[in-house]
């Protein structure tokens, strides 16, 4: 779901990437190009698999590479941040560098005079309509498939009520694909384990602006939901840089008058 209205031009700066994959010996590797963020950018999304093995020394090159940017930095894990079963580690070693690591939450971020709504939610597999797993038979696909439908329901309940919050900008991220659009590239065969429908049905019926993800090394950057949300696939390997940077449309937040003070004046042109 879409919004229309009008925003005084006003736009917010995404800067997003996925899929860095940093270990001790990439030390350093993309701190020179984050730190020309202030120049470009109002924040910066992480879209998961930022570690190899999902240690927590390479979670602390992570931590070093984004601490002190100047802009917010909010990430989600992927599937490589929980290799080593030790995913509340990484998120935490990262939330003292200041990330904000979300999973099935949001945060909202004052910037340039609105409100920017940021969803997370890591995502998981199971494939697309007519390709897709079912919930039946086996307690292990059953396991399976309510693990998609877990993570796409957190990522409902995160973008839901947004509007009501005055967010001028919702975006939903995630590490798995929520469309098969941005996995063009990657062989048929591996699609289902690169993604859901399940997260394209919970971006459309919340309402969402954006939706940025990785996990799809081969895949193509740009793809919709069937909603029409834009949805941008940031894996490194595909946009082939530091970050890509995205403009969006930002409502400004109403100001309020004092009770019993009259509304303000429109300024004179």
């Amino acid at each position: 779901m879409t919004r229309d209205g009008g925003t005084n031009g006003a736009v917010v700066r995404v800067a997003a990437v996925g899929d860095i994959h940093l270990s001790p010996d990439c030390r350093g590797l993309l701190r020179p190009s984050f730190a020309t963020l202030p120049l470009c950018a109002d924040v910066l999304l992480l879209a998961g698999d930022l570690t190899r093995h999902g240690t927590v020394p390479e979670a602390e090159v992570v931590a070093e590479e984004v601490r002190d940017l100047g802009v917010p930095v909010v990430a989600v894990l992927g599937n490589h941040d929980y290799h080593s079963e030790q995913e509340a580690d990484v998120a935490r070693v990262l939330g003292d560098a200041g990330v904000t690591v979300l999973e099935g939450d949001r945060v909202l971020l004052p910037i340039g005079g609105g409100k920017v709504g940021i969803a997370g939610a890591k995502g998981f597999c199971g494939g697309f309509a007519g390709s897709s797993a079912g919930e039946f038979g086996e307690r292990e696909m059953k396991d399976f498939v309510r693990a998609a439908r877990r993570e796409a329901d957190g990522l409902y309940r995160a973008l839901s009520g947004m509007d009501a919050e005055g967010c001028g900008a919702r975006i939903a991220l995630t590490h798995f694909a929520p469309v098969p659009d941005t996995l063009a590239g990657e062989p048929v065969e591996i699609y289902p384990f690169l993604g859901s429908y399940l997260l394209a049905e919970a971006i459309d019926e919340a309402g969402a602006d954006l939706a940025v993800h990785g996990h799809a090394h081969l895949g193509t950057e740009h793809g919709m939901t069937a909603g029409g949300v834009r949805v941008r696939n940031v894996a490194q390997p595909v946009i082939g840089k530091a970050f890509a940077l995205y403009h969006l449309p930002l409502v400004p937040t109403p100001v309020h008058p004092t009770p019993g003070e009259p509304p303000a004046e429109p300024a004179s042109r």
